[in-house]
């Protein structure tokens, strides 16, 4: 796997400043905590150790370490911001470095009254992230060479896509579903032929599949969904009839409650074995 030794800037993440800065995302206990080291003008010198516990990639480490820049230091009585970043030694791993159980991946050292604030919104970032890339890497493993899209979107909350999606791209997956997933790289959303459109031509996928081919051939590696009939190997193969060297490749995307009918003779073994 390669690793990523170029830290993204800052400025890709988007990071809602002022409200990180007044902890509005974090945990409250770590806003008091902050709050009552200032109050008392207590500024203990601290060496924070950032792990996780399973094998895994690290994701998110460029995220945490922008709202450490970002957002680290202390709210002046007048309400200016006086910034906290300098006064902090950040050390850390790279996006991709594949760590080890209780690994340190990142550590913060210095006036834990600047960032005690922080550590609910940089763990999460660096939680995610980490766990998007162990599943992704894992995929692609299995998957032994063949190339992996990353096709999640629709599952999750929209907030979340530009994050995982380059956490795929950098764990192998080969394209993403959303302009938003790819954006940190500068790429675009790939697609395939989906479901709505073989509906909107009367369930026909290989008529479908035609039309979207003479369209965005050239600009997409076109990708055909083949399990409208619920007949997924005959329907790959006409749609290969018809396509030619103009088919890149077929998704399965049969639902987990009917089985294929090139599978309907094949025993069900958790039936078979109860």
């Amino acid at each position: 796997m390669s690793v990523v030794q170029q830290r993204l800037d800052p400025a890709v993440f988007r990071l809602p400043v002022e409200r990180m800065r007044d902890g509005y995302y974090s945990d409250q206990y770590f806003n008091l905590t902050r709050d009552l080291l200032i109050e008392e003008g207590r500024h203990p010198h601290v060496l924070m150790q950032v792990f996780q516990k399973e094998q895994s990639i690290l994701g998110g480490v460029d995220e945490a370490i922008a709202v450490l820049k970002r957002c680290a230091g202390r709210r002046l009585p007048d309400g200016d911001w006086e910034d906290g970043w300098d006064s902090l030694v950040v050390r850390a791993l790279y996006e991709g470095d594949e760590i080890a159980p209780y690994q340190t991946v990142m550590t913060i050292e210095g006036d834990y009254s600047l960032f005690a604030h922080l550590e609910t919104v940089y763990l999460g970032c660096m939680a995610r992230r980490t766990l998007v890339m162990r599943n992704v890497a894992s995929v692609v493993r299995a998957a032994a060479g063949k190339p992996i899209l990353f096709f999640p979107a629709r599952h999750d909350h929209w907030l979340v896509q530009t994050g995982d999606g380059w956490a795929a791209h950098v764990a192998g997956a080969i394209g993403v579903s959303t302009d938003a997933q790819a954006s940190w790289w500068g790429g675009r959303g790939v697609g395939t032929v989906p479901h709505g459109l073989i509906a909107a031509y009367g369930g026909d996928t290989v008529t479908a599949a035609t039309a979207f081919a003479a369209r965005y051939y050239g600009e997409m590696n076109i990708t055909v969904l083949v399990d409208f009939d619920n007949d997924s190997v005959q329907t790959a193969l006409d749609v290969a009839s018809a396509l030619g060297d103009g088919l890149w490749g077929v998704r399965l995307d049969t639902s987990d409650r009917l089985v294929d009918r090139a599978l309907q003779e094949v025993p069900n073994r958790r039936r078979t074995t109860a």
